[in-house]
């Protein structure tokens, strides 16, 4: 982890030890909200101005003056400018990303050195050379990265910052509650123009964050995913979410609990025998990383699509999949035609093309809208074996979930066709649950609850569902386990799949969730 150039807010000036600091470390570990211990509180002598990053407890890094940092920031943003349009008029051609961020490094370190040399010359005493190496990362965040919201991007062990205004920001770290740390700008003004710059860095089409355009959308360096919207509310709301579980497999789920080893190969076998999966479950449950888990199953040669809003599965680096098309969908620039924003793709529009590119299997990060019916449509007329999450309480919720989304594709479309859709495209509903017990001191806990079989219509009009794998809370079990054999099971067979595995009432776990509350400990 790239170490953090940011310590907090610079707060008042403190007498610590007999003398005056300006500033100081929230945390000598470099985490915003840690508390320094006494002999933490130890201060090196050294010169105490406005400006110089300020001294910090000993074995702590300097905090950065933001005012200091932006102004730099803004001096090396105008040379730069002037650097690569000359660049740009002798070679005929934009400088690329890495051009930009090589010559941004040599301007901000000498802008630091001019500045570093009139604070000598005011002060008498020069700032240390940490000093200068943390200002200038303070300085190259702002400019190429995320400002003083990195620190949190660069801790992996956070999955979530939300942010409600400049002020009021938390994050919430593994097994942890929310915890309020620092600020991330000075003024909410200042943070939407950290967006903006985020949105013109994102190089996937247009996005922006401005009256025209309030909602913003877009992926991080690293693939986070980053949800704000201004104008439309109060302040400026930023969500920020991490996938922890970058490139797991089916048996790094199983390490970490999510399913066992007898669903791990039942969910292997699905996928080999080319079944069509939906994936369900809340937020922050860990459906992407189930989907991206499962998808590694799929046989290297094989030729797939990926369509999502903002890359998240990058099945097209991971490197398993050798024959991968990634497409993400644009959002318009803001101007309004027949309805809808100019420029504007949508995963549903998108579909259509993917089926031109001879693929044999699609899969979409989140169906979210009225994609839906194009989906079902491929998974109803293709090949087989697509895939897709969809957000839903519960795993019997689903089918009434799919439904409410095939409405909005159009006034022709019907519960009854939604529900034929349905039945006739989706083979296995594949739901995932968190049990989070952080407010009494134990862990978030996220595993698959239920595997549904999609079996054809029932008498009813609507799909008949067969509870393959499920809760037995007879045995204090909530995750799941076997229940009743799919009536596909002579295809998972020929995938390679023991049959045998599913005698086994308790799965293949060693022993019930632990659960502080509940369950069997």
């Amino acid at each position: 982890m790239r170490a953090s150039p940011y310590q907090g807010p610079l707060p008042p000036q403190q007498p610590v030890n007999g003398q005056v600091v300006q500033g100081g470390s929230a945390d000598a570990a470099g985490l915003p909200w840690g508390k320094p211990s006494v002999a933490e509180s130890q201060v090196r002598p050294g010169p105490v101005a406005s400006g110089v990053p300020a001294l910090s407890p000993v074995g702590a890094r300097p905090a950065v003056d933001p005012q200091v940092a932006r102004e730099l920031k803004r001096q090396v943003a105008a040379e730069l400018h002037q650097q690569l349009s000359r660049l740009s008029q002798a070679s005929g051609s934009e400088a690329d990303r890495a051009t930009r961020r090589q010559r941004g490094r040599a301007l901000i370190e000498e802008a630091v050195a001019r500045w570093s040399d009139a604070y000598a010359q005011t002060h008498g005493i020069p700032p240390t050379r940490e000093q200068d190496r943390v200002l200038a990362e303070a300085v190259y965040d702002l400019l190429f990265r995320a400002g003083r919201l990195q620190p949190y991007l660069d801790d992996p062990e956070i999955e979530n910052i939300l942010i409600n205004g400049c002020d009021d920001v938390w994050v919430s770290r593994v097994h942890q509650p929310l915890r309020q740390v620092p600020p991330v700008a000075d003024t909410d003004e200042e943070l939407v123009e950290l967006l903006q710059d985020l949105a013109r860095q994102h190089g996937g089409g247009e996005r922006s964050l401005s009256t025209a355009s309030p909602m913003l959308a877009l992926r991080l360096e690293g693939g986070m995913r980053l949800q704000a919207m201004t104008e439309v509310t109060p302040r400026p709301y930023v969500a920020i979410r991490r996938h922890r579980v970058a490139s797991a497999t089916l048996s790094d789920l199983v390490q970490l609990g999510t399913v066992d080893s007898t669903l791990a190969a039942f969910l292997a076998s699905a996928i080999r025998a080319r079944k069509n999966v939906m994936i369900t479950g809340t937020q922050g449950v860990g459906k992407t990383s189930l989907l991206r888990a499962m998808a590694a199953e799929i046989p290297p040669d094989e030729r797939i699509g990926t369509l999502e809003s903002e890359f998240e599965l990058w099945l097209h680096t991971l490197g398993h999949l050798r024959q991968v098309v990634p497409m993400e969908a644009r959002e318009g620039n803001g101007e309004r035609v027949d309805g809808r924003m100019a420029g504007e793709l949508t995963i549903g529009e998108l579909i259509p093309a993917a089926l031109r590119m001879t693929l044999s299997r699609i899969i979409v990060g989140e169906v979210r809208s009225a994609e839906v019916v194009p989906m079902l449509r491929v998974m109803t007329n293709g090949e087989g074996g697509s895939m897709c999450t969809l957000h839903a309480r519960g795993p019997h919720m689903v089918v009434d979930r799919i439904a409410e989304l095939c409405l909005e594709y159009g006034a022709h479309m019907t519960d009854t066709l939604a529900y034929r859709l349905t039945a006739n495209a989706v083979d296995f509903i594949v739901h995932v649950t968190m049990i989070d017990e952080t407010a009494v001191g134990g862990r978030r806990h996220r595993f698959v609850s239920h595997v549904l079989e999609v079996a054809g219509l029932g008498e009813s009009g609507r799909p008949a569902l067969n509870t393959v794998f499920g809760p037995r809370p007879e045995l204090g079990e909530v995750r799941a386990v076997p229940v009743t054999p799919p009536h596909c099971l002579d295809d998972l067979r020929r995938a390679g799949f023991d049959a045998g595995l599913l005698g086994s009432p308790y799965g293949t776990w060693g022993a019930p969730l632990a659960l502080r509350i509940g369950g069997m400990r």
